[in-house]
C-alpha cells in the first residue's frame, strides 16, 4: 500500500515564462514521481483556483512561493505516513485539507502537482507505465490529434477574435498524423509568405498568428494549406475550431469580424462554417454563459461536427451534469488543472462518456516539458488530445511521447 514519504515542491518556468509549480513525491517504497503543473491563459470563470502570490514586484505578483510551501507544508504534514490504497484515496485526503470547493486555500495548482506526481510515484512502484496505471488495466486506444494550425484571441496578438483553428490527421497512426500534419503546417507557413509577405509569428501554443483580415479568412486559409500539402480536406486532414467566445462577449452580443451578432445570429455564423468547413468540432463557440443558445447549436449543428465545451463546462462535474440536462453539448474538453486532482477529473471524463460525448484531453497554453498528458489520454481511453502546434519543445515533448507509446503497445487509434 503506497505511503508517502517525502514531498518536496519547486517553483520553475512554464512555456510562457510564468511560474508554475514541480511536484515531488517520494512513497515508502523509495518509488519516487515528479509532475510539474501548467496553466492557462484564456480560462473559465468556473476553473478552480491557481494560488499565486500577489506580489507586484516579482513575476507581476504570478509567483508560486506560497503553493510550494503549501506542498512542503501543509500537505506534507497532513499526508505523510498514511495509507493511501488508491489515488482516490490520496485526492480525497487533498480535496479535505484544502476545504474549499474552488481549492482557493492551498490552491489547486498545489493540489494537481501532488496528485500527478503521487500517481507517477506509485506507477513507478507497481512497475507499470504511466498510461497503465491511469486506466487502471491495459490500455486500448489511442487518441486522435487535433494541432493547432492558426491562431488570434488570447493565444496570439488578437488580431482576430477566434483562438485557435487546428488540423486533425485522419491517418491510421500516430506516426502517420504527425507526418501529415508537418506537411500541412510547412504549406501553411509557405501561405503566409506568399499571401501576407512575411514570416508567420507563432502563439503561445505554436500556431502561426500572421495578420488575417478576419476570422473565415484563417478557415479558409485552412483549407488551401491542406490542399497546397497534398491532402483532401476532410477525408485525409480535417479541420477544428476553438472560438473561445467568451472573451468577444458583452452584453448579450457576439462582437466578430466586424459584426455585432445576438445569439441566434452566432448560431447562423457557426452553422455556416460547419457547412463550408471539414469541421469536426466546434469548442466553445459560445459565451460561458449563455447556456440558452448552447442547447440550439447543439441541435443544429451536423452530427459530424461536435460541439465541444471548455469555458462552458470547466472539467467540473456540475456544469457537466447541466450541460447534459440542457442537452448543451455532446464532447468535452478534459483539463486536469480546471477540477484540480485526478479522481475528480476523472469523475468529468466518466460523466461525459456516459451521455455519449466524446472526450478531448488537454494540455494549456501555459506548458512544460513534462509529457504526462500524453499517457493520461491514453490511459483514459481519450477520443482525441489536444496539445498544441508541431513547435515548441513542451508540445512536442508529448507528441514525442505518444510516438513512443504507439511503439511500445501497438495500440490503435480511437475510432
Amino acid at each position: 500500500m503506497p505511503v508517502i514519504q517525502h514531498l518536496d515542491a519547486l517553483e520553475i518556468l512554464d512555456s510562457r515564462g510564468r511560474p508554475t509549480l514541480q511536484v515531488t513525491c517520494t512513497l515508502n517504497s523509495g518509488a519516487v514521481g515528479a509532475a510539474s503543473v501548467p496553466s492557462g491563459a484564456s480560462t473559465g470563470r468556473a476553473e478552480a483556483h491557481e494560488l499565486r502570490d500577489g506580489d507586484p514586484s516579482r513575476y507581476r505578483g504570478l509567483g508560486c512561493r506560497k503553493a510550494v510551501a503549501n506542498v512542503r507544508g501543509a500537505i506534507f504534514e497532513a499526508l505523510r505516513g498514511v495509507d493511501l490504497p488508491a489515488q482516490a484515496a490520496l485526492d480525497n485526503a487533498l480535496i479535505a485539507l484544502d476545504g474549499h470547493p474552488n481549492k482557493a486555500n492551498l490552491g489547486a495548482n498545489a493540489l494537481l502537482g501532488v496528485s500527478l506526481a503521487f500517481a507517477r510515484a506509485c506507477a513507478v512502484e507497481a512497475g507499470q507505465p504511466l498510461y497503465d496505471y491511469l486506466a487502471g488495466s491495459k490500455a486500448r486506444t489511442l487518441p486522435r490529434l487535433t494541432i493547432n494550425l492558426f491562431s488570434g484571441g488570447k493565444h496570439a496578438g488578437g488580431q482576430v477574435a477566434v483562438q485557435d483553428v487546428l488540423m486533425v490527421p485522419l491517418a491510421a497512426t500516430i506516426e502517420q498524423s504527425l507526418a501529415d500534419a508537418f506537411a500541412v503546417y510547412q504549406a501553411a507557413a509557405d501561405l503566409i509568405l506568399s499571401k501576407y509577405g512575411m514570416r508567420a509569428l507563432t502563439a503561445d501554443e505554436g500556431g502561426l498568428a500572421p495578420n488575417f483580415p478576419d476570422d473565415e479568412t484563417m478557415l479558409q486559409d485552412a483549407v488551401r494549406a491542406i490542399e497546397a500539402a497534398g491532402f483532401t480536406p476532410g477525408q485525409e486532414v480535417a479541420l477544428a475550431v476553438d472560438v473561445a467566445s467568451s472573451h468577444f462577449y458583452a452584453d448579450g452580443v457576439y462582437r466578430i469580424g466586424g459584426q455585432v451578432l445576438p445569439g441566434d445570429d452566432m448560431i447562423a455564423h457557426l452553422l455556416r462554417w460547419s457547412e463550408r468547413y471539414p469541421l469536426v468540432s466546434i469548442e466553445d463557440g459560445l459565451a460561458e454563459e449563455d447556456w440558452a443558445h448552447w442547447s440550439a447549436l447543439r441541435e443544429q449543428l451536423p452530427p459530424t461536427t461536435r460541439a465541444l465545451g471548455d469555458d462552458l463546462l470547466c472539467t467540473n462535474p456540475d456544469r457537466i451534469r447541466r450541460a447534459i440536462d440542457r442537452n448543451a453539448a455532446n464532447a468535452l474538453l478534459l483539463k486536469v488543472n480546471q477540477i484540480g486532482t485526478l479522481t475528480e477529473a476523472a469523475a468529468s471524463r466518466a460523466l461525459a462518456e456516459a451521455a455519449g460525448w466524446q472526450v478531448v484531453v488537454s494540455a494549456r497554453s501555459g506548458e512544460t516539458e513534462d509529457n504526462w498528458l500524453a499517457d493520461l489520454a491514453v490511459g483514459w481511453g481519450g477520443d482525441y488530445i489536444k496539445v498544441g502546434s508541431i513547435t515548441q519543445s513542451e508540445r512536442l515533448a508529448k507528441y514525442n511521447r505518444l510516438l513512443m507509446i504507439e511503439r511500445e503497445t501497438g495500440l490503435p487509434i480511437k475510432g
